[in-house]
C-alpha cells in the first residue's frame, strides 16, 4: 500500500473548516473541473437522501471523468469515521468501489489559535498486481495538482 500526504495552514478556524470540508457542496467546491465529477447519490447512515452533514456510515455515489477523457468511472465511498474534540478533528472516507484496489483518505484538523492545520492522508493501492507498489510512488503526479487546488480552495473560500 502507498501513502500520499500533504498539508495546508488556512487562517480561518478550525470550526468553520470543518464545517465547510462536512458537507457534499465543500467537496464540489474542492474538486476541480478537470476531474469531471458528479455527484449522483448522497445517502446518510439512516439512508436518508442528501443529508445536511456527512456523517459516519454516509455513502457517495459520483462518477469522475478526468480531462473528458476516456469513459466515466464510477466511485462509491462510505464515511467510516468522523470526530470532533477540543481543538482537533478527522473524517475517513474510504472507497468500497471504484478505480483502485484500495483507498482510505483521511482528512485531519487541527487549530493552532485562530488558524487550522488541514492533513490529508491517503492510502491506496493502484489495481496493477505485482507493480502497484513500484506504480503508486508515481501517484503523486495525479495527486500533488489535486491537492493544490483542494487546499488553495480552502484558503480562498475560508480565509478573511
Amino acid at each position: 500500500m502507498s501513502t500520499y500526504q500533504r498539508s495546508v495552514r488556512v487562517a480561518a478556524p478550525l470550526e468553520a473548516v470543518w464545517e465547510f470540508h462536512s458537507t457534499e457542496e465543500g467537496l464540489k467546491a474542492l474538486t476541480p473541473d478537470w476531474m469531471g465529477m458528479t455527484v449522483t447519490s448522497v445517502k446518510g447512515p439512516d439512508g436518508e437522501p442528501n443529508p445536511p452533514v456527512l456523517e459516519a456510515g454516509s455513502v457517495l455515489e459520483i462518477t469522475v471523468q478526468p480531462f473528458a477523457f476516456g469513459p466515466a468511472q464510477q466511485w462509491t465511498s462510505e464515511i467510516t469515521a468522523r470526530e470532533r474534540t477540543d481543538g482537533s478533528a478527522y473524517f475517513t472516507d474510504v472507497m468500497t468501489e471504484g478505480p483502485f484496489t484500495e483507498w482510505e483518505h483521511t482528512h485531519r484538523f487541527y487549530a493552532d489559535g485562530d488558524e487550522t492545520v488541514i492533513t490529508d492522508t491517503i492510502e491506496y493501492t493502484l489495481p496493477l498486481g505485482p507493480v502497484s507498489e513500484f506504480a503508486g510512488r508515481l501517484a503523486f503526479v495525479g495527486f500533488e495538482p489535486m491537492f493544490l487546488y483542494r487546499h488553495r480552495q480552502t484558503k480562498h473560500r475560508l480565509e478573511s
